[in-house]
């Protein structure tokens, strides 16, 4: 059962790989060890990757926050991974006072910056649908979303509507701890999915890590950042 990934970025690095030593990621391969698991059936087709480029002056470490993020996401292209890339908007605007022991009022609101990332979500979403409508031509029957992103949900209800022989598969990026797992995960993922894989450990993570010098065929090798 051929299997195509679509990877939320954003949702994986918060959910598993922010504050760990394991960002270096051999994404498809960790996939494929997981689909192993999962459907022993099934082999991995594509790996589509979705996220944003850091805004370098938001960022904890600058400028070596956005050059590591181009490099991994470079790292993964060598890997085989499709890249798409949405936007960071950031824009002046309003939200209501904290205040300790009283409700949120509209009345009372001071000035924030408003950092959101764009198009991400959609990207992914049509990735995924369009995937399945062409699944005889790219020869797929099997999607597998990574994210915790419960707005996907309506993406998943879609593709189960309009092409019931595709098979699809959830996989939370949440870190394997107790009390994660006792939490019920988004119940619109589960509902429209055919199963779902409720965390991913540490000790994948750092199964499935690059090397440290990823080669190009005609470049000089991809480094992995110092700091990571």
């Amino acid at each position: 059962m051929r299997t195509a990934f679509f990877v939320d970025g954003y949702n994986l690095y918060y959910g598993v790989l922010h504050g760990s030593p394991h960002k270096w990621l051999d994404l498809p391969a960790l996939l494929n060890s997981v689909l192993a698991i999962q459907d022993p059936a099934a082999t991995l087709s594509s790996v589509n990757y979705y996220s944003a480029p850091v805004i370098a002056r938001l960022a904890t470490r600058g400028q070596a926050s956005n050059d590591a993020q181009s490099r991994y996401l470079r790292a993964l292209q060598a890997r085989g991974v499709a890249i798409t890339l949405g936007a960071h908007r950031l824009a002046k605007g309003f939200a209501p006072r904290f205040v300790e022991g009283q409700q949120a009022s509209r009345l009372d609101q001071i000035a924030i910056w408003q950092l959101d990332e764009k198009e991400t979500d959609v990207n992914l979403a049509l990735g995924m649908y369009r995937a399945a409508s062409r699944s005889d031509q790219l020869q797929i029957e099997h999607i597998v979303l990574v994210s915790g992103d419960s707005d996907l949900a309506p993406a998943l209800a879609a593709i189960r509507a309009d092409f019931p022989h595709i098979r699809l598969g959830v996989i939370l990026p949440h870190r394997a701890k107790a009390e994660r797992l006792q939490r019920e995960p988004p119940g619109s993922l589960k509902q429209h999915a055919d199963w779902l894989r409720r965390y991913i450990s540490d000790a994948e993570l750092a199964a499935h890590q690059l090397p440290v010098k990823v080669p190009l065929p005609s470049k000089p090798a991809i480094v992995k950042p110092d700091y990571w």
